[in-house]
């Protein structure tokens, strides 16, 4: 699974203190949604967020890093725009702006996960992997 990342799963030795197995397919930019910092990084509408992306199929391990069962996190898949042979799809994590004392507002009404997947839905947001220049 790609997974599209911008604060502390950047650093690859954090990465390798939580998973066994992973790689990262290189820089990467999220288009519509913004960092925003709190206690932890999180994002918000608007914007643009720098990142990587990383593939690993421990995608349990990174749920449990980012909180998502606490309800700091939820995951949610976004279209990736990369070359043939890569998903269609990246994944990312959105923290919760109420838990995490982050100055971040999601449109909408309902659960936080419904306010963000009802935004992400209706709004133009996708990573694009960077490509160096060609040679």
């Amino acid at each position: 699974m790609d997974v599209f990342v911008y604060g502390t799963l950047t650093e690859p030795e954090r990465v390798g203190s939580l998973l066994d197995s992973f790689v990262f397919v290189g820089p990467a930019t999220l288009s519509g949604l913004r960092p925003v910092e709190g206690r932890y990084p999180t994002l918000a509408p608007g914007g643009e967020t720098a990142g990587r992306l990383l593939r690993t199929d421990e995608i349990d391990a990174l749920d449990a890093y980012e909180g998502v069962d606490d309800g700091f996190y939820v995951r949610v898949a976004v279209p990736l725009d990369a070359p043939d042979g890569h998903p269609d799809e990246a994944t990312l994590y959105v923290g919760d702006p109420d838990r995490l004392d982050a100055d971040a507002t999601w449109p909408g009404d309902g659960s936080f996960r419904e306010r963000v997947e009802r935004h992400i839905d209706r709004a133009d947001i996708a990573v694009r992997l960077d490509r160096g220049p060609t040679v």
